[in-house]
């Protein structure tokens, strides 16, 4: 059940974060109950409070899993079940927060280069996402080890990274079983997309990091690949 269209127990998690940051009391037993055991009376006191804190809770809206780019990396997420993943450069959560609701206790990574982001996202861990860790890093340069999760998610990020060889070189290093990747189909007028990455363009970037096997689809404006770095064809 939610409440106003929400993904309400990660906005609840992100308030009872934000208080504890910002040294706010919560009533008893707002911060102490799992997030799980909160009562939708919990959920609504705790969202009244975020508001009244400026907690920006419109980012927990639901209707992103409705997009046709992000439904169908659910899909093919849905299909192969990771145990991990890797979301690099998660933004305002377009696909982490309805891939956090679709796959709850997946160990789920978020890579980002601003600050805000992360701490926002630290947040809904320390609010009781347990499974998700927040890290500020650059792709390009990640530290984490090879093979370390699953699956990889790239989604509109490669179109604003200038080493765009470089991200896909990490990725398929991180990723123990897929990399998935969106990006825009068509020349635009965003000044922050910086490469059109074509069908033949993406082939020749994960040859170059030793992964062949991909698989190509799309929805309007939108490119989908899917590259297999394990054992799965």
């Amino acid at each position: 059940m939610t409440r106003g269209g929400m993904y309400e127990r990660l906005a609840a998690a992100a308030v009872r974060g934000h208080a504890a940051r910002e040294g706010l009391p919560l009533p008893m037993p707002l911060g102490e109950k799992p997030l799980a055991a909160l009562t939708e009376e919990d959920l609504a006191a705790l969202l009244d409070l975020g508001r009244a804190w400026g907690v920006k809770l419109y980012r927990f809206k639901r209707g992103h899993e409705d997009m046709p780019r992000v439904r169908q990396i659910l899909g093919f997420l849905r299909g192969v079940q990771p145990e991990s993943l890797l979301d690099v450069g998660s933004g305002r959560g377009v696909f982490l927060f309805p891939f956090l609701d679709a796959f709850p206790g997946v160990s789920v990574t978020s890579l980002d280069l601003l600050d805000y982001r992360v701490d926002f996202l630290e947040d809904v861990r320390r609010g009781g996402v347990d499974c998700l860790t927040a890290l500020r890093a650059d792709i390009c340069a990640c530290p984490l080890p090879a093979k370390s999760a699953d699956v990889v998610t790239m989604l509109e990020v490669l179109e604003h990274i200038p080493d765009v060889q470089a991200a896909v070189t990490a990725a398929v290093r991180i990723a123990r079983r897929y990399v998935a990747v969106t990006v825009p189909s068509r020349e635009d007028d965003n000044p922050e997309h910086i490469h059109l990455l074509t069908k033949p363009v993406l082939t020749e970037l994960f040859a170059n990091a030793g992964c062949r096997r991909l698989h190509f689809g799309g929805v309007p404006g939108h490119l989908i690949v899917t590259a297999a770095t394990g054992g799965e064809a």
